[in-house]
């Protein structure tokens, strides 16, 4: 049986981790891989997130599964975070899952169980193992127009165009925030243009939103999702407490479904539940327990909140430092979407060629096409990166 199988493609971000591993260079730059890192290099562990650690250590007394969709306190705590109250708490039904993309899976999964005939249009640009999952479940797939190479923000009039082509039953996969991989955001009036669409079409909208508190802060980073989940009949949110609390090993997130007509509200919590039964029976708890006791604890929640937002503004001190250099050395502001994208990444707009450059002969580390992950920076290796950027042309 074994023999028959193929070689599977390669990871292009996991190969560019190893390639970096390799590299014998001192003073060496990973932009390419998705993780935040504090100026000295390090994914810290929250404060917040240590003192529940602490906390929970003296207070669990079990290891037995929690429920199929995870511990409720913790359900609770995500669609407060999350949805705010944009929408009654009857109209959510929701299931905790491995981490963000877990929930992504799960959603297309559900998608492919209410409707198999269901178009999935993705935006051009978007997270590869979006495509990769899609791919694998075989379920169809639409690109639609987003990020516009010329000027580096978002080609709102094509997006408008090509979501046109929705019928009803059909998809829409948006970024709730921070667009990964291109950190270029609609506005809310634009949201509001979206979402009028998408209800013409009888089309169901589904978020990705990994980034909350990342980009403008946790309710501005959650504003556009409201504003969906309150003006659609139905929406699916996928969510992940990977980077906002910094437990990406803890694989923590959360699958919500909204429906405005609370009668679907049993038929789909049992959906969600038998999903999580045929995937990997019982979610896992431990991450999700330290999300649902910060967020209970007015002290611990006061004092993630403080660090996430030291975070967020370190993030945009990085972005306005690099896009000032850069203005400095090219004689020009060309560069300065840098400073308008939001989240941890932006798409600078070189060639592979070009980004090929910058590692061979500059040992800087970014996806081929041109994401660079703006929290691998630091205010000394920004005028190296800047300096770089300007050698090869970009």
């Amino acid at each position: 049986m074994l023999n028959n199988l193929q070689q599977q493609p390669a990871d292009k971000i996991l190969a560019l981790m190893q390639l970096y591993r390799d590299d014998p260079r001192p003073g060496k730059i990973d932009l390419g891989v998705g993780v935040y890192k504090d100026a000295t290099g390090v994914t810290p562990i929250m404060r917040a997130v240590k003192a529940a650690e602490q906390k929970w250590w003296t207070e669990e007394t079990t290891k037995s599964y929690v429920g199929l969709a995870g511990d409720p306190g913790f359900s609770d705590a995500m669609i407060d975070l999350v949805l705010g109250d944009a929408v009654p708490r009857a109209c959510v039904s929701a299931a905790a899952t491995p981490g963000g993309t877990g929930a992504v899976r799960q959603a297309f999964e559900l998608i492919q169980m209410a409707n198999s005939n269901a178009r999935i249009f993705v935006s051009d640009p978007t997270w590869p193992n979006h495509l990769s999952i899609l791919k694998h479940l075989g379920l169809p797939t639409v690109s639609y127009r987003y990020f516009d190479a010329d000027t580096c923000g978002v080609d709102f009039e094509g997006m408008v165009e090509d979501l046109g082509l929705l019928k009803s039953g059909d998809v829409v996969l948006l970024h709730g925030c921070c667009h990964n991989p291109t950190g270029a955001n609609l506005n809310l009036t634009q949201w509001q243009t979206v979402i009028d669409i998408i209800n013409a079409a009888g089309a169901i909208p589904m978020i990705d939103i990994a980034y909350q508190g990342f980009g403008d802060g946790l309710d501005e980073d959650a504003a556009a999702t409201r504003l969906v989940a309150r003006s659609c009949p139905e929406t699916l949110i996928a969510a992940s407490c990977s980077k906002n609390f910094g437990i990406y090993r803890e694989r923590t997130g959360i699958l919500m479904a909204v429906a405005q007509d609370t009668g679907l509200k049993a038929v789909t919590q049992g959906t969600l539940n038998h999903l999580n039964r045929q995937n990997y029976s019982f979610p896992p708890d431990h991450g999700a327990r330290l999300v649902t006791l910060i967020m209970n604890d007015d002290a611990l929640r006061a004092d993630w909140m403080a660090e996430l937002e030291d975070i967020r503004t370190g993030m945009l001190g990085l972005r306005t430092q690099l896009a000032a250099e850069l203005q400095r050395l090219s004689g020009s502001d060309r560069f300065g979407f840098l400073a308008q994208h939001r989240g941890m990444f932006s798409r600078l707009g070189a060639s592979p060629e070009k980004v090929e450059r910058l590692r061979s002969e500059y040992a800087i580390y970014m996806v081929g096409d041109s994401r660079l992950n703006i929290a691998g920076l630091n205010a000394e290796t920004i005028p190296i990166l800047a300096k770089a950027i300007m050698s090869v042309g970009v």
